[in-house]
């Protein structure tokens, strides 16, 4: 992945998300009902790409909970301070109003990313800071797209020898191991496809168009001319025949927790140095 494309692309101006996005967001939603824990805090990741109506669903089964916005940059903050409720209004007295910024560290129950981590050029540094801003036995929910995305656009590219039309997406094992190393426990992984079917290459074109960048590394360079585009499209036409166009989308869901930290075994051990982290143990599980 192209980190000075990444960090470009993180850096623009997202009014709203793609229809896929809050599709994926409702789906990962449901998983909430497999959770046991109602926490009292959240954080939201990236909240504007991730999709305004999958956060209301998170809200609506938390109403209680307070929520940090987390923007992925300084251009959403507009848009996610209007998440509040008008301080004349009763709701903004009865329950908890987001707060956009980040989270302090150890002061969130759950994390909850929604179609961000595959755009995300240094993956494992943002999973260490979900991991932080976690409580002992906080959870983390996130979604991400996999390595099955867009299988019908690359076969496109590559019969033409052409660049491939996006970077490569993790797998969802691979995500599960950067986890484990990141310090989280029990991660919980699973993958569906999603097919979306097209009318025309130019509608197709369109969708791809919201839902991200290609950050590979050896992509076109520059603007691609009104010839290529016809060529793509045509290429695009010749799948499509009789029927209509479709494009794969691997979705990636992940679950895991943060577990209570564990107490050093190798060498000696003082009767000090075991009561201090006895301390550090209990004093992230107030309820020990």
């Amino acid at each position: 992945m192209d980190p000075v494309a990444a960090r470009r692309w993180q850096a623009a101006a997202h009014q709203s998300a793609p229809w896929l996005h809050e599709e994926i967001g409702r789906r990962m939603a449901q998983r909430l009902e497999w959770i046991r824990l109602n926490p009292a805090s959240w954080a939201d990741w990236h909240p504007l790409g991730g999709g305004l109506g999958a956060h209301g669903l998170v809200q609506a089964r938390y109403p209680r909970a307070a929520c940090h916005l987390v923007p992925a940059s300084p251009h959403d903050r507009p848009a996610l301070a209007r998440l509040a409720d008008p301080w004349w209004t009763l709701a903004h007295w009865r329950r908890p109003q987001p707060v956009v910024g980040l989270p302090a560290d150890g002061s969130m129950q759950m994390v909850w990313s929604n179609m961000a981590l595959h755009m995300e050029h240094e993956p494992a540094t943002l999973i260490a800071r979900w991991h932080r801003a976690l409580e002992t036995d906080g959870f983390l929910m996130f979604s991400a797209l996999g390595p099955d995305t867009l299988r019908e656009l690359r076969e496109i590219y590559q019969a033409s020898d052409w660049p491939p039309p996006s970077h490569a997406f993790t797998d969802m094992h691979d995500w599960g191991d950067m986890l484990v190393r990141a310090g989280f426990a029990e991660p919980v992984m699973d993958m569906e496809r999603i097919t979306l079917t097209f009318s025309s290459p130019v509608r197709l074109i369109e969708e791809l168009r919201t839902l991200g960048r290609n950050l590979f590394p050896g992509r076109f360079q520059g603007l691609r001319g009104r010839q290529w585009k016809a060529a793509l499209e045509a290429a695009l036409a010749q799948r499509q025949g009789e029927g209509v166009l479709s494009l794969t989308f691997e979705v990636i869901y992940g679950h895991a927790l943060r577990p209570a930290p564990r107490l050093p075994v190798s060498g000696g051990v003082s009767v000090e140095g075991l009561r201090e982290e006895l301390r550090k143990v209990k004093a992230g599980r107030p309820n020990s």
